[in-house]
């Protein structure tokens, strides 16, 4: 015979129209469940990818890859350490930068906000910034002219527009023969911006760096050096090298420092996803194993007069390891087709649903994204698909081994 004899009969019996329709009802469902369980698994692991990814980009495109600060006086020989930041071959990009929380005011809306002071010409180089402006532009912010750029729902929670005007009060107060008083100042709005997450949209505004420093009674100092590295995932080892080579004291820092507990934590959710996920393919491949030890019940008999002939028990047990691995790959195949093709368009079907239903998933005012991004990674998909065929195949071992443990005169005597 040319085909191997496990591989024809086990392909035969997966192919045959079974006498007992139970059998056939348990065979489909396991298939079913596990083509259910790899689309799902598939689906959700790479929504997660999409939601990391975004938020990576998001935040990093506001934080920088790293920065340098000095001592509580911030960085005061900054114009002197820039260029030689700047200069370095894995750096991309170095711009200044001051920091100061802040009271905004319009009549009688009041609200905090984070007030970053920028250099508007080499902003662009550490930041997206002005790849996500609404209105205006960050040439707009002139040193003196003392303009603002707000967050779209800071702007809105002002009610104000551009050409408006807002107070910024500093957390520093002055003595004044009327008493003690906050430091105020007036701005002109000038533009807005939209980054889609609520973190920045919402409390963050955007000042010269030259307003920001005499706001916070900088003199000359800031707040410290963002950096931009040529390789995102470089940047711890980079930081290190910087640090090593810096004269003086500063503070150096990247950014899996200032997010390492949030992009941990979305590392966990993943991988206890995929083991939440997974035991609904390891329910069906249990479901495998209820079909073989009915399918080796039921052919009780041709187990006994293929024994009789000469087939060894090992044998038997690989007719049936191959007919409940053939229903594990089948089931595993059509889930990868299902997931993928629903991991590749979810970001077009979710919206629709949206739209046709009303409703929306992710509130903006909730949630730091309010879209379903879509990462799909091959490695995902083969991880998947090999652990619920390894899954199906391990669940046919006890019964096939059962099989091959029958007696052909036992299974003969009532026959």
């Amino acid at each position: 015979m040319i085909r191997p004899l496990p591989l024809f009969i086990g392909v035969r019996y997966t192919r045959a129209r079974r006498r007992n329709g139970f059998v056939s009802f348990i065979s489909a469902s396991s298939m079913l469940g596990i083509a259910v369980g790899v689309m799902a698994l598939i689906t959700v692991l790479s929504v997660m990818n999409g939601f990391e990814k975004e938020l990576r980009e998001r935040i990093l495109g506001m934080v920088s890859h790293a920065t340098v600060q000095g001592g509580a006086d911030g960085l005061e020989d900054w114009q002197a350490l820039l260029p030689t930041l700047d200069q370095r071959p894995a750096v991309i990009g170095a711009a200044p930068f001051v920091n100061g929380e802040v009271m905004l005011t319009r009549g009688s809306a009041v609200t905090g906000a984070l007030a970053r002071g920028i250099d508007p010409e080499r902003e662009p180089a550490v930041s997206r910034i002005a790849n996500n402006l609404v209105s205006g532009q960050l040439s707009d912010l002139s040193d003196g002219a003392y303009h603002i750029i707000l967050g779209n729902r800071l702007a809105a929670e002002l009610g104000v527009g551009r050409g408006d005007a807002v107070n910024l009060i500093t957390p520093e107060v002055r003595v004044s023969a009327a008493g003690i008083l906050p430091r105020l100042r007036r701005f002109e709005v000038v533009g807005t911006f939209e980054v889609d997450m609520a973190q920045y949209d919402s409390s963050l505004a955007l000042i010269h760096l030259a307003d920001a420093q005499r706001l916070q009674r900088l003199g000359d100092a800031v707040t410290g050096i963002r950096l931009e590295f040529d390789d995102l995932m470089a940047a711890p080892q980079r930081v290190r090298t910087i640090a090593g080579e810096l004269p003086g004291r500063y503070r150096v820092s990247d950014w899996t420092m200032q997010h390492r507990n949030f992009f941990r934590a979305v590392a966990m959710e993943k991988t206890v996803m995929f083991i939440i996920l997974m035991l609904i393919v390891g329910v069906a491949a249990f479901n495998i194993v209820s079909t073989l030890v009915m399918a080796v019940q039921d052919k009780r008999s041709d187990i006994a007069i293929l024994r009789t002939l000469g087939a060894r028990p090992a044998t038997v047990m690989g007719i049936f390891i191959i007919q409940g691995s053939l229903l594990g790959i089948v089931g595993t195949l059509i889930g990868t087709g299902a997931g993928v093709a629903l991991a590749l368009n979810v970001e077009t079907i979710v919206p629709a649903i949206e739209q046709l239903f009303n409703v929306q998933f992710l509130s903006g005012d909730i949630y730091l994204i309010s879209d379903l991004p879509s990462d799909l990674r091959g490695g995902d998909v083969w991880r998947i698909s090999l652990s619920a065929i390894g899954l199906s195949l391990l669940a046919t071992l006890y019964p096939a081994w059962r099989a091959a443990r029958t007696a052909p005169a036992e299974a003969l005597r009532h026959e």
